[in-house]
C-alpha cells in the first residue's frame, strides 16, 4: 500500500542532497502556475505503475506552467548563446512513490530549443516536444508567451505579477503545487521508472493577473478541455537551479 507523504517528506525534498554532484545548472523566470482541481482516480488512470497521485484538499491537481529558461548549461561548462536560453510551456501533475516521496510528473514539455528536447528525453527520459515559441514583455510588465507545435494551433499566455506573496507557508495549497524538488520519468520500452531531483531557493510568489490562458495541452495530453479559468493561479520570479542525475527506483 503506497504511504502518503508527510510534511517532513515534503520538507526534506526541498533540501540540498548530501553526497551527490549536480550534472546541469539553469535558471527558471517568470513562471505562471495555473492549477485545476480534478478528480483523483481521473489523474491517476493516466499514472505508470509504483506512482500514485499526490492530492490536496481530496482533489488532484494539473497544471500548466509556462517560463524562461535561461543558463542552462552543464556542470563546468558556460551557458551558451542561441543554446542555453529557450522558453518551457508543460503539463504536470502531482503524484508520490511507494515511499512517499512526493514529486512532478509531466505529461509533456514543450521548447523551443532541439538540442534540450533531444537531451532531455535521452538522457532524462522526459516527454519533451519540440515547438515554435515566442515571448515579449512589455513595459507594464505583461508577458506575452505563444507556443505552437508543427501543425497545431496556437497556445498564447498573457500575464504579469501583481502583489508580492514571498515564498509559500508550509501545508498550504501553494507550497503544495509549487515546491516541488523531485521529478518522476518512466522509460516505457522496459517500464523503468526514475527520479531526479532539483534544489532551488523557495519561490518569490506573487499573484497574478491574466488575460489570456490556452487550455490546449489538455486535450493534446488526453484529457477533457476543464472549460473553465484555473482554479488556483500564482505568478513565481527567478531561481537558480541545480540538477542532479537520475536514479532508478524500478
Amino acid at each position: 500500500m503506497p504511504i502518503a507523504p508527510t510534511i517532513d517528506q515534503r520538507l526534506a525534498a526541498a533540501r540540498r542532497p548530501s553526497g551527490r554532484f549536480r550534472v546541469m545548472t539553469q535558471r527558471w523566470e517568470q513562471l505562471l502556475f495555473m492549477h485545476w482541481a480534478l478528480p483523483p482516480d481521473a489523474v491517476q488512470a493516466t499514472l505508470p505503475p509504483g506512482l500514485t497521485v499526490d492530492t490536496h484538499g481530496a482533489l488532484a491537481w494539473l497544471g500548466v506552467v509556462p517560463f524562461f529558461m535561461r543558463d542552462v548549461r552543464p556542470r563546468f561548462c558556460p551557458a551558451v548563446p542561441g543554446l542555453s536560453h529557450f522558453l518551457e510551456l508543460n503539463l504536470r501533475t502531482y503524484v508520490h512513490d511507494a515511499d512517499g516521496r512526493p514529486g512532478v510528473w509531466f505529461y509533456s514539455l514543450d521548447a523551443n530549443q532541439r538540442l534540450a528536447v533531444a537531451v532531455a528525453r535521452k538522457l532524462f527520459s522526459l516527454p519533451y516536444v519540440r515547438a515554435a515559441m515566442q515571448a515579449e514583455r512589455d513595459d507594464d510588465g505583461w508577458i506575452d508567451l505563444r507556443s505552437a507545435r508543427p501543425g497545431d494551433q496556437e497556445q498564447r499566455f498573457r500575464y504579469r505579477a501583481a502583489d508580492p506573496l514571498g515564498p509559500a507557508a508550509p501545508g498550504t495549497l501553494d507550497h503544495f503545487l509549487v515546491e516541488r524538488y523531485l521529478l518522476f520519468s518512466h522509460r516505457p520500452r522496459d517500464g523503468a521508472l526514475f527520479v531526479g531531483q532539483v534544489h532551488h531557493a523557495p519561490y518569490p510568489l506573487a499573484t497574478a493577473e491574466v488575460t489570456s490562458a490556452s487550455r490546449r495541452l489538455f486535450r493534446l495530453n488526453g484529457f477533457a478541455d476543464p472549460e473553465r479559468f484555473a482554479d488556483h493561479v500564482v505568478m513565481a520570479g527567478g531561481v537558480s537551479v541545480d540538477i542532479y542525475p537520475l536514479q532508478r527506483i524500478r
